[in-house]
């Protein structure tokens, strides 16, 4: 799908009976987990992540809303694009623009969100799009609301950080083969281990081929993906991680877009089909190559000090021609469709250096990072846009098209330039205080030339943010948190005038709850938040972008995962979101309230010993279109459910059966100036070897 880039009452998410609500949630909900683990033993397992502090941390100790996702999860659900792996988290918006083959869609706490690759940020100007691959993944992070104070610039939604396998001490592997409806056939392998005896060198080597038909009528993605690494541990001190991935992308785009007319509302000629294609198959084309290599080296310079670095350059190639339906009618039957061309490259190589401390008194314990990274990207291409390229009958589609010349292409040519520098300071008291202070400067030099007017458009963006915090850590596992975080967004696109957009800034306060004993292997979390948001963009009729005013977002959240019994495991979140634009009307896309639930079963005894059954729902509430637009119905609500059974025949020998969307559910997903047609049903079977 392509896109240009990127009656209840509110509730005051910081006022006395916000907090009271996360609180008495909590705590009804505490004893109920510890009288299901009153006889477990104290588990091992902590959730640890470095993307909220970029230094490893358990989430349960972090005075930050983050989520994990990992393998097994991923894994479990057969999660085939990263934007489906947060729909059993708190705060996550996804599918909103239903099915897409080239693109991941978030909507975190109200707004959009960064990419970040092993801690480093994956650049996504205009169409450009890296796309994870994630069979290649370890786990998936989410950092919820703003978080330029570690990351440098990032929406205020947050960041996304995917973190790729890495090699294995143990010698291991496995090949998998999948085939479901939609014509989808996968085959992939993962094998890793040590090179050398002494296991001081080891390897990983992930790879996979994938094919699958789009939702709509005629459209298709082919993918094939190879992601080597390599760790070696230098000495005792020094460890370095080489990682590398190719991944090349080839089929037809799918372009969602519909009128409300003819999917909210009736008409004489009925609605249309979800599957309806308004765009040219046998014209349009999506060919995406990305190659990217970097490293992560670490030093232990004494008993205080280590060094850390991370690089990565990254290469993206894209041709892309993309025909689809513009958001108003000429008559009853008939609408404009647009196209769009995009023919270029980015370039882009990223570095971060950062010096960690940690020393230690009778009562405290302190952790000192200070670092300096630097961003540079380079996008060089050509590009058209037709707003009025042709008329179709909306009933019954022409999908052919007339070829545009070469030679009306136009031109572009961006290039940024970004340094940071931040300190971050966490102190820890007598094991019951966790106190967090962070500071960060980052300046951008944006320049975007178009080649056929040879003018150039050159600003330098600079931003001061800060981020502070304050946990408390009872004996009990109960942790109350409070913090506060700020963003910032340099911009590398023009307006209609050719004026490099403002930069946006956004900041928010937090107070949360955490909850995770040490005799049971789960966690329970509650948070309240406000986000307010300068110079945010709004969507036009066109699909293009301008500058608003200040937008805000205020909510809570819910999230726990955990195991009931020994062989029970329950995921559940609840979000509750009210975000609006700069006229206080509710933004688009946002429902007020979701929820989800999953529940995996292990059995492990019995004939039916090695059988894994799991099931899930997940309820998006009402949204409203953009506020500017000519729709007035509200979008309806909806409710999905989701199922997997898998079977260990032996140790090695696994199959498996997903199925999402089950009962084939067709809804409205969400609408703007246009309406989506949510995903239709997904059934995979698969089949895997270990070893």
């Amino acid at each position: 799908m392509s896109r240009s880039f990127s009656p209840s009452l509110p509730i005051n998410v910081l006022s006395s009976p916000a907090r009271c609500l996360a609180m008495a949630t909590l705590l009804l909900g505490c004893p109920l987990a510890a009288q299901a683990q009153d006889n477990a033993a104290q588990s091992d397992t902590v959730v640890v992540t470095a993307t909220a502090l970029k230094v490893a941390m358990p989430l349960a100790e972090t005075p930050r809303s983050v989520s994990s996702v990992d393998r097994e999860e991923l894994d479990a659900r057969n999660v085939q694009s990263l934007d489906e792996s947060f729909r059993y988290r708190s705060g996550v918006l996804s599918g909103h623009f239903g099915a897409d083959n080239n693109t991941n869609w978030f909507k975190v706490r109200g707004f959009d969100q960064a990419t970040y690759l092993n801690g480093l940020r994956l650049y996504s100007p205009g169409y450009y799009k890296w796309t994870p691959e994630p069979y290649g993944l370890e786990s998936v992070d989410v950092f919820k609301g703003p978080a330029s104070i570690l990351y440098g610039e990032a929406p205020s939604g947050g960041i996304v950080n995917a973190v790729s396998k890495r090699p294995t001490a143990e010698k291991r592997g496995e090949v998998e083969i999948q085939a479901g409806n939609r014509n989808h056939r996968q085959f992939s392998f993962d094998t890793s281990g040590p090179v050398t005896e002494s296991g001081d060198v080891r390897y990983r080597m992930v790879g996979l081929y994938k094919e699958r038909d789009g939702d709509l009528k005629d459209t298709d993605n082919e993918r094939v993906y190879f992601a080597p690494s390599l760790a070696w541990d230098i000495s005792d001190d020094t460890q370095l991680t080489v990682l590398a991935s190719y991944q090349k992308d080839d089929g037809v785009p799918e372009n969602p877009f519909k009128l409300a007319y003819s999917t909210l509302e009736d008409t004489p000629f009925g609605k249309v089909d979800p599957e309806t294609n308004y765009g040219s198959p046998d014209y349009d084309k999506d060919e995406h190559t990305q190659l990217g290599i970097g490293y992560e080296l670490q030093h232990q310079l004494d008993d205080t000090w280590k060094f850390e670095q991370n690089f990565r350059y990254s290469h993206l190639d894209l041709e892309l021609r993309s025909t689809y339906l513009m958001s108003y009618r000429n008559d009853a039957r008939t609408a404009y469709r647009g196209h769009l061309q995009r023919d270029g490259e980015i370039d882009s190589f990223t570095i971060d250096n950062r010096m960690v401390g940690k020393w230690y008194t009778d009562n405290t314990e302190n952790t000192l990072l200070f670092g300096v990274d630097y961003q540079n990207l380079s996008l060089d291409g050509k590009e058209y846009d037709s707003y009025t390229y042709d008329t179709v009958d909306i009933f019954a589609p022409d999908t052919t098209a007339t070829p545009v010349p070469d030679s009306q292409l136009i031109g572009r040519q961006i290039d940024k330039q970004q340094l940071g520098i931040y300190v971050q300071d966490q102190l820890r008291i007598d094991d019951r205080w966790v106190l967090l202070g962070s500071v960060r400067h980052d300046s951008a030099d944006v320049k975007n030339t178009n080649q056929d007017t040879d003018v150039t458009v050159d600003e330098t963006q600079s931003e001061t943010s800060f981020s502070g915090g304050v946990m408390y850590l009872a004996d009990n596992g109960v942790s109350p948190y409070f913090s506060y975080t700020e963003s910032f967004r340099p911009q590398a696109q023009t307006d209609d005038q050719g004026a490099v957009f403002e930069e946006i800034e956004g900041n928010q306060w937090e107070a949360g709850v955490k909850y995770a004993p040490a005799s049971w292997d789960g966690y329970i979390s509650a948070a309240v938040f406000d986000i307010e948001e300068s110079n945010s963009f709004v969507t036009q009729p066109t699909g293009d972008q301008q500058q608003g005013g200040e937008t805000t977002s205020t909510g809570f959240e819910l999230e726990g995962v955990g195991y009931l019994t020994d062989s029970l495991q329950l995921t559940a979140a609840y979000t509750y979101t009210d975000a609006r634009n700069q006229d206080d009307q509710r933004k688009e896309l946002i429902p007020r309230h979701q929820a989800s639930a999953w529940l995996d079963y292990d059995f492990t005894k019995g004939a039916v010993k090695g059988l894994k059954l799991g099931g899930g729902v997940r309820y998006v509430g009402k949204s409203v279109a953009s506020p500017g637009s000519s729709i007035d119905s509200d979008v309806p609500s909806y409710t999905l459910y989701d199922a997997m059974a898998s079977y260990d025949f032996n140790t090695h020998w696994t199959a498996q059966i997903n199925a999402n969307n089950l009962t084939d559910e067709e809804y409205v997903a969400s609408c703007d100036y246009y309406c989506y047609y949510g995903e239709s049903r997904s059934v995979i079977g698969s089949l895997k070897y270990r070893w």
